[in-house]
């Protein structure tokens, strides 16, 4: 193993952590100046380049940052710690941008320091990270069973123009796969319209779906082109249909059984040459038992469906889409690519993930981001992931998860659990009762078998500030 470098032009610095790897039998070399670093620097011959350099960032002449720009260019996965008794914003961002290892504040703690040496030794030993992202990379990632009838699904629709259903939990990829359908499909060259069907609020979802003339209501300055007719001869995805009023179900159902439609104020009827694909994490069955969604409508959306596995179904596929995004966020801030411990990538993959895909993606997001080293660590997790607020594995059993909960919450020393975990519980029951009745209170109660006044005092209680209907 090539020699630890220590740059500073402090003597008692270079002296007290010369110690310190000598007491842990590591090897190292030092320099009084960066600019005699870069002089001694030589890739061709290997015994003139270090394993890794500890640097301070202010020194007479070259600074620890113009080291680290030659170091990156010649040697770009040797790590450098620098260190800097300048602790501000300017000099922590400057050093992590130019692609630092870690930040080192001084004074420090000697052992804190060995040990950021120790794990940067650890680093450069391993295999240098594959970190490019390709135009060639797939579009969605699985190798588990059920990702594989998804995939073998898209293959057999390639052809065809039927309309399609996605059922899947939030975060799943339904609009993923509704892309994929749309570029393996005949209409591939033509547009792809998404639309969140419940993110526009109901009195302009009509506008936003099939557009409006000059005059129509308020504010209609001009006409305007719906998505209909934007996506014409391509494919319009129509995310979260189970939350679309009534009374466009109706209009979506005229659309998708005589392929017309009028703009809002209209009179001159339109004709839609359009693919439908829609997609849902509600119980479509349930809400048309409910009254709540049209059976024809139902029937003409469910020619084909496609249902999404979650993230706690596919297990195996959580360290492929761990690798594929880490190294998808490094090239998106082109920096190097975290590499995760067995330890992290087994502890992940334990995880439930309620928001799937969608939460671990903003999750290795944050890793490439915030974690202090390149190598991450249990210990380097955010700490809602890591910690009492961790995502609960559940494995088909929600008590054991709750017994692991409480095992973990009296470990940690923690008081009145019965009371938090009380709150957490009641919340859970009566916002997904919510959920389930569109708001109405008197059927959330029922359901749950409780009084109405007692649901409406717990929601005030538990903060839910829920204004769901009455009845």
């Amino acid at each position: 193993m090539k020699p630890v470098w220590i740059i500073d032009d402090d003597k008692s610095i270079r002296w007290v952590i010369e110690k310190a790897l000598s007491r842990e039998g590591i090897t190292y070399k030092s320099f009084v100046s960066a600019q005699d670093g870069m002089d001694t620097l030589d890739v061709k011959n290997p015994t003139s380049t270090p394993q890794v350099v500890i640097s301070d960032i202010r020194m007479p002449g070259a600074s620890g940052l113009d080291f680290m720009k030659t170091l990156k260019a010649k040697l770009p996965a040797t790590p450098i710690i620098i260190m800097t008794a300048y602790s501000d914003l300017e000099s922590a961002v400057a050093a992590f941008q130019g692609g630092a290892y870690e930040y080192l504040p001084k004074p420090f703690d000697v052992d804190h320091a060995v040990e950021l040496i120790r794990r940067a030794l650890e680093e450069s030993l391993r295999e240098a990270p594959q970190a490019e992202i390709t135009t060639t990379a797939p579009e969605i990632l699985g190798s588990a069973p059920t990702m594989q009838e998804v995939f073998r699904a898209i293959g057999r629709l390639s052809q065809s123009h039927a309309t399609v259903m996605i059922t899947g939990e939030s975060g799943s990829g339904k609009e993923l796969v509704a892309r994929a359908l749309h570029r393996h499909s005949p209409r591939s060259t033509k547009p792809f319209i998404a639309i969140n069907t419940a993110a526009i609020p109901k009195d302009l979802l009509e506008s936003e779906l099939f557009g409006h003339e000059r005059g129509a209501f308020t504010g209609a300055a001009s006409m305007r082109r719906g998505r209909f007719e934007q996506a014409e001869n391509g494919t319009l995805f129509l995310d979260e249909i189970g939350d679309m009023p009534a009374e466009l179900q109706t209009r979506l159902l005229r659309v998708l059984s005589d392929g017309q439609f009028y703009k809002v104020g209209g009179h001159t009827p339109m004709t839609a040459n359009v693919r439908v694909i829609a997609a849902t994490h509600q119980d479509l069955e349930a809400r048309v038992k409910q009254g709540l969604f049209r059976e024809d409508l139902f029937h003409r959306l469910n020619v084909i469906r496609l249902r999404l596995p979650s993230l706690r179904e596919r297990r195996d596929d959580i360290p492929l889409l761990i690798k594929h995004f880490l190294a998808k966020s490094a090239h998106e801030l082109h920096v190097d690519s975290k590499r995760l411990s067995q330890n992290t990538l087994n502890f992940l993959s334990q995880q439930d993930f309620p928001g799937n895909v969608r939460q671990l993606e903003n999750l290795c997001h944050w890793i490439t981001v915030m974690a202090p080293s390149q190598l991450v660590e249990i210990s380097d997790l955010p700490p809602d992931v890591r910690g009492d607020k961790s995502i609960m594995a559940v494995d088909g059993d929600w008590k054991r998860a709750l017994e692991r909960e409480v095992t973990a919450s009296l470990g940690r020393g923690e008081k009145e659990i019965y009371d938090v975990l009380n709150r957490h519980f009641e919340s859970a029951l009566i916002v997904k009762a919510l959920e389930h009745t569109g708001g109405r209170r008197i059927e959330a109660a029922i359901l749950l078998g409780i009084g109405r006044n007692t649901l409406t005092r717990k929601i005030a209680e538990l903060n839910l500030d829920r204004s769901g209907k009455e009845e």
